[in-house]
């Protein structure tokens, strides 16, 4: 990925924080028919993503066990309009471009197919998905019949990537003046944007 050094983001918490807000990543791969790439929800536990894919998805066919994966985490995204910088009035030194946040994970693959990992793996999924979503009334796992479960279960595969590499970039217009800089923040948070909004008050305290 192409990263000015102006748009590197190296806040480690900002980065974990788009992996949870964002948590339906493109998962890239190599195979020898050529490159894959598959949305899964992924959840990330300390030096590795978890996730799941069903067993009809050759994936886990297509791939050596280790084979190299990009995991791409996308957050919010807008437009830029060159009107809404304050010294274009001045200069008319301005282009439209486009705001955003992404976190790229490298890492190793390896498929899990036995019964106890993929229960865990998609337990933790649901937990922390039906908590943010309903609270403490979020369905379980327990609430479908076993039957009805185990099948479910027998049906995908689970896998692990252990990470090797994580890069990622805020293209938030760090390399303007500041007036136009507070200017697309504030167009931001009018707009809806309200994660893009929140980097760029975080990001404009050490301009």
């Amino acid at each position: 990925m192409y990263t000015p050094a102006h748009f590197h983001e190296t806040d480690a918490a900002a980065i974990e924080a788009l992996i949870e807000a964002y948590p339906l990543a493109a998962l890239v791969a190599q195979t020898p028919e050529g490159l894959v790439a598959n949305h899964l929800p992924l959840l990330r536990e300390r030096d590795a993503l978890v996730g799941h894919i069903a067993l009809a998805n050759d994936l886990h066919r297509l791939l050596d066990e280790g084979a190299e994966v990009l995991a791409i985490f996308r957050g919010e995204d807008r437009y830029i309009s060159p009107n809404w910088y304050p010294t274009k009035a001045e200069t008319h030194k301005a282009v439209p471009t486009w705001n955003y946040q992404v976190v790229h994970v490298h890492g190793r693959i390896s498929f899990q197919h036995d019964r106890k990992t993929k229960l865990a793996v998609v337990g933790r999924l649901t937990k922390r998905h039906e908590e943010a979503v309903n609270g403490t009334a979020g369905w379980r796992m327990a609430d479908a019949p076993k039957d009805y479960l185990d099948m479910m279960l027998e049906n995908i595969v689970a896998f692990r990537i252990e990470i090797a590499r994580v890069l990622a970039k805020s293209k938030l217009n760090q390399n303007r003046a500041d007036a136009d800089f507070n200017a697309v923040a504030e167009q931001m948070a009018g707009r809806g944007k309200a994660g893009l909004a929140a980097r760029m008050k975080e990001l404009g305290k050490s301009r």
